[in-house]
């Protein structure tokens, strides 16, 4: 599916070039720039990869003026786990942190999102656009009805995201038939402060741009904080109904959708 930029596509991986650079980009944005880590995380080779990788699919943003064999050419990336994937693997990632029985017991078909990051220097423009534009068209093909997954702020450091963990806990959090929760052994309360303390606007804009997209979408938070100390970040679980999403939602995230 090409766009507007004559250089840029968009494509689900298919090619170990690809995959592997998709796994680069990971290991630049969440190793090199936010301090993660994990047991499969190769240092050495700089890829950033789980055991779950081999059940996505990998939405890849390429700049086809980029030689593939140096594996800088993918420079964004989303990756996709459908509920029928994840039914073969036995599980959804976000399960490591939130309980989604209530996701998983409603029979409606469930699409979980994760891993989405940009390089740097294609951040601010029309990447991240094209990155959902992609998903929409994904979505649609195959009927998706719940879209879910964990967002990050980027530290641990409860005391200094109070203000927007608050924000989304009072004006965002998912209705009762979407409301999964953090586990119970690691569950943070996000309502931190008092509701009347919470200065919105400052809120706002301490909240990052993935998180922020949802939002505008229709998007909620599920119940609860979960502190992923391997990762540097603290987690929020986002939850997006098509069904539920207003017609200007709806147009925006749909609009430019390739084919």
């Amino acid at each position: 599916m090409l766009l507007e930029d004559d250089f840029l596509q968009l494509r689900l991986a298919t090619s170990e070039a690809d995959r592997r650079a998709a796994e680069r980009l990971r290991y630049e944005v969440f190793v090199e720039e936010l301090n993660a880590d994990g047991p499969l995380v190769d240092h050495e080779g700089r890829f950033e990869r789980d055991a779950f990788d081999p059940f996505y699919d990998h939405l890849v943003l390429v700049d086809t003026r980029k030689d593939e064999r140096g594996l800088d050419h993918v420079v964004g990336v989303y990756r996709l786990l459908t509920g029928e994937k994840a039914q073969e693997h036995g599980r959804f990632y976000s399960e490591d942190e939130y309980d989604l029985s209530i996701l998983k017991q409603s029979g409606r078909k469930l699409l979980e999102l994760g891993r989405s990051c940009i390089r740097a220097e294609y951040r601010g423009g029309l990447a991240l656009h094209h990155l959902w534009s992609g998903l929409a068209g994904y979505v649609l093909e195959r009927d998706i009805k719940v879209l879910f997954g964990v967002a990050s702020f980027h530290g641990t450091d409860l005391e200094a995201l109070a203000m927007p963990l608050s924000h989304l806990a009072y004006a965002y959090l998912a209705p009762p038939e979407l409301r999964v929760r953090a586990v119970t052994e690691a569950y943070q309360p996000m309502a931190l402060i008092p509701r009347d303390e919470v200065n919105r606007v400052a809120a706002m804009r301490a909240l990052p741009a993935l998180i922020k997209s949802y939002l505008r979408l229709g998007g909620f938070v599920g119940d609860g904080a979960y502190v992923d100390t391997g990762f540097n970040t603290t987690d929020v679980c986002l939850v997006m109904d098509t069904e539920r999403m207003s017609a200007d939602a709806k147009a925006r995230y749909t609009s430019g959708r390739g084919t």
